[in-house]
């Protein structure tokens, strides 16, 4: 026995549950979690089916936690398959740490790097100075001095300081954006409000063991706050799906702004240019970038990437040649006291331009949500040896002409544009903007994927464009809405200035909230010093509140419709949230008990047909309501049931041998099965359905087998006494004169039986069930093989959600109409999979909630 023992732990396998469990008080347990082992407990005794707990073994973690007994616990990690959650799915090696240099694949990552990251910040010297002085008229060299030291220093600490060189590195395994931010948070503090979450995911959070260090305390007690408050909880998610909305919106205005100030050139290079043509040709431009959004997704670093290099070069070459023509005397703002002299002057129309001032750091939070999968350090590099500079060097340029051409305070950039170069720099300008307006789309594109994968968003059709990037997707009706919004601010406000006006709040809207997401990183996961946490949050959290003051302050001149625009996208996300949440509340509620399956018994009171019946639910524990009216309303209900639920984990991947989670339902007998299918917020869940059917059989096979080993391990003694006790198999004949039962299959082709007698529909085996279980194993994958060849079905369920009768009026209106109305226009989870017709089949039930 021991050498067995040692042999089986030599291979990986788990040792014998005596080995690995022992009784502690409840006090001694929770020292133990409070040491680094709280991933690693777990409550109860061993049981036989998997590491999914059971309703029963719930039920007694809470009465003992409330009568303080002594509980089992494990004191060797288990390395169980089925213990396997987000906390362990594989994170890949940054490519800078894994890979040699290579100049060509670095120049190609530097020009991807350009045109997926920088686009948008790159257009600020089109309308950043337009839009200030708009507020703030010029009245002589201080003004335009203060004004230059008021965007250079913004442009320092917003995209540089904060962005750059801080928030980049909160990314979630290369994948940025708000919800990545939340999501980080979510993996590491038990703070999501996502439902259908298994009770071994809960423990995920866990902190390895480290030594006692002020930073580890004030982490750990930051991270009991979250966990132990139901309002954080609720707060940050609120925060959320707010930034969220915000950054959609500063999606819709950046098309509208960059585009139209950009064709505005044509005011300056043609006389008597009206408006109105400048409007015409704009809406034309974005019909024909969001018309080819699709293709143009899967090809943007190859085509778009020399496109802005040249750009940023244009710039930085004006700049330069200003600064040549009309002196250096704009280098006297980095003098940082021209800035106070700017308020001094006239406090007022000073703080109404901080509006227009942030629009130099606008795209920076594209920075950070385009991040995808290029390196941290490629980013860094580009924005601080060339976007950078040159966008300095512009705005100095810009300064330098304003200096000496005071009254030239509007469409300044191209006014100070050397002649003969003005229509070919027009002309790269139109294509930045344009490149600027797709790298937001993008952008909207991934936030609303991970929106989606963590039930925050309606599920929406998302088409892959590229085989080999995952990250490269096109979201159809997206696409569309975004270009009927972006259409109706042009033609609505029609002007660079209001326009600019509403493209200021949304774009702070955004840096508040990643603010506090980082903050609250910094405190949970980095557990960074005290002073800089504390420099960090009051430095940008002050700056951002008055350029936010400031902003709103223009709400009536075009943020209006941006806010409302805004409100919609929140309405939204807050109904698909609640009414998600309500359902699944309603499903558990309604959910089968196992008594009722015990009594049933392995024929589950019906016939037991050949073939896989996929029970599609989006409960992880227990058994679906909707499987008892298939076993109500069908003659026959199939061999092998498996209750399957998609899920979306907080991770960013899940590698394709962590896909699957499984646990046995009832007893042997039964061949009942519980599959969790997970899917990070990056992964493609798009399967064809035989694909799908296949991985699935396959982690069936596996579980099937380690559980098999397990057992084996197992002797009389450590077997738990709390095992189901064997249940009679009842034989049921079908008119034609076959046989129907789970085991009959079994027996019939491996171990025949004399026992069996056809005429009796209800006799029981007079022996107990097999305990060869290197022979049961055998039969049951090849009852597997012939359920499998049978085929699979999916018995889906598609329920009518409406509130009680005695709900009040707002609940009503937000479940029976608006949930609704979002439910029948969203895709399923399990419908994002082809599957035949004929595969397939759905019951309709009313669920009051």
């Amino acid at each position: 026995m021991a050498s067995s023992a040692e042999s089986s732990a030599a291979s990986g396998m788990r040792k014998a549950p005596s080995l690995e469990w022992r009784w502690v008080s409840t006090e001694e347990d929770d020292d133990e979690d409070r040491g680094g082992r709280g991933g690693a407990a777990a409550v109860g005794a061993v049981g036989r089916g998997g590491s999914f707990e059971s309703e029963d073994e719930e039920d007694a973690e809470d009465e003992e936690e409330r009568e303080g007994e002594k509980r089992l616990i494990r004191t060797v990690p288990s390395v169980d398959w089925f213990d396997v959650e987000g906390n362990e799915v594989s994170v890949g090696q940054p490519v800078e740490d894994t890979e040699e240099f290579d100049f060509g694949r670095t120049m190609f990552l530097a020009l991807q790097t350009l045109a997926v990251v920088f686009g948008d910040i790159g257009i600020g010297p089109l309308y950043t100075f337009d839009v200030m002085f708009n507020k703030y008229p010029i009245q002589g060299e201080e003004d335009v001095l203060g004004a230059l030291s008021l965007v250079l220093y913004t442009l320092i600490l917003m995209p540089l300081v904060k962005y750059v060189l801080v928030v980049l590195w909160a990314n979630d395994d290369g994948e940025g954006g708000i919800f990545a931010l939340y999501s980080l948070i979510c993996r590491n503090a038990k703070v999501s409000l996502i439902p259908n979450q298994v009770h071994s995911e809960k423990r995920m959070s866990s902190f390895r063991l480290k030594l006692p260090t002020p930073e580890l305390e004030r982490s750990i007690k930051v991270k009991e706050k979250l966990e132990s408050s139901l309002l954080l909880k609720k707060l940050l998610l609120g925060l959320v799906l707010f930034g969220t909305s915000m950054f959609i919106s500063n999606g819709v205005i950046t098309p509208a702004m960059s585009v139209l100030s950009a064709v505005s050139g044509l005011k300056v290079g043609i006389q008597n240019t009206s408006q109105d043509v400048v409007v015409m040709i704009s809406v034309a431009l974005l019909v024909i970038l969001f018309s080819v959004q699709r293709y143009a997704t899967s090809k943007v670093g190859f085509a778009l990437g020399p496109s802005l290099l040249v750009w940023f070069c244009c710039l930085g070459g004006i700049g330069i040649y200003n600064l040549s023509l009309y002196g250096p005397t704009a280098f006297k703002a980095f003098n940082p006291l021209y800035i106070i002299y700017y308020f001094g002057r006239n406090p007022f129309q000073a703080w109404l331009s901080l509006g227009g001032c942030l629009l130099c750091a606008s795209g920076s939070e594209a920075i950070f949500s385009n991040l995808c999968h290029f390196p941290v350090r490629y980013v860094q590099y580009m924005f601080v040896l060339l976007v950078l500079p040159c966008l300095v060097l512009a705005y100095l340029g810009q300064a330098a002409f304003l200096i000496a051409n005071p009254k030239s305070s509007e469409l300044v950039f191209f006014s100070s544009i050397p002649i003969g170069v003005f229509w070919p720099v027009f002309l790269v300008a139109n294509l930045a903007a344009l490149i600027a307006s797709r790298t937001m789309t993008v952008a909207i594109f991934q936030c609303l994927k991970q929106s989606i994968s963590l039930g925050c968003f309606p599920r929406l059709k998302i088409v892959h464009t590229s085989r080999k990037f995952m990250a490269k997707i096109y979201i159809p009706v997206v696409n569309w809405l975004l270009l009927v919004s972006c259409l109706g601010f042009i033609v609505l406000f029609r002007s660079i200035y209001d326009v600019g006006n509403a493209y200021a709040i949304a774009e702070l809207g955004v840096m508040i909230m990643a603010t506090v997401y980082v903050t609250i990183i910094m405190l949970l996961i980095w557990e960074s010093n005290i002073v800089k946490v504390l420099s960090f949050v009051i430095v940008f959290l002050f700056l951002e509140l008055i350029f936010f003051s400031s902003a709103l302050s223009s709400v009536g001149d075009g943020g209006w419709a941006l806010l409302i625009f805004a409100s919609v996208l929140l309405m939204i996300m807050f109904i698909w949230n609640y009414g998600s949440k309500l359902k699944y509340d309603s499903e558990v509620k309604q959910k089968l008990s196992k008594d009722l399956m015990r009594k049933l018994g392995p024929n589950l009171g019906t016939i037991r047909a050949p073939g896989l019946g996929l029970v599609c639910s989006d409960i992880v524990k227990g058994v679906p309501a909707i499987f008892g009216h298939f076993l109500t309303s069908l003659p026959a209900i199939h061999s092998i049931i498996v209750f399957v639920c998609i899920r979306n984990v907080p991770v960013p991947a899940v590698p394709q041998s962590e896909r699957f989670l499984f646990q046995r339902v009832c007893s042997r007998g039964y061949h009942m099965f519980r599959c969790i299918a997970r899917y990070g917020y990056k992964d493609k869940k798009q399967e064809h359905h035989s694909v799908f059917e296949r991985l699935l059989i396959e982690g069936l096979e596996k579980f099937i087998q380690r559980e098999a080993v397990e057992l084996s391990l197992q002797s009389e003694d450590d077997v738990d006494s709390d095992e189901e006790p064997p249940t009679p198999v009842k034989i049921i004949t079908a008119p034609n004169g076959s046989l129907y039962s789970l085991d009959v299959p079994l027996l019939a082709d491996y171990a025949p039986s004399t026992e069996v007698i056809p005429e009796a529909s209800c006799s029981t085996p007079q022996q107990d069930p097999v305990l060869d279980y290197a022979q049961n194993l055998e039969l049951e994958l090849a009852f597997i093989k012939q359920s499998k060849q049978s085929g699979a079905v999916y018995l889906i369920d598609n329920p009518i959600i409406k509130a009680r009768k005695d709900s009040w009026f707002f609940k009503k209106l937000m479940i029976n109409y608006f949930f609704a109305f979002l439910r029948n226009n969203c895709l399923r989870a399990i419908m994002l999979m082809s599957i035949p017709h004929s595969n397939m089949m759905q019951v309709r039930m009313t669920s009051y909630v």
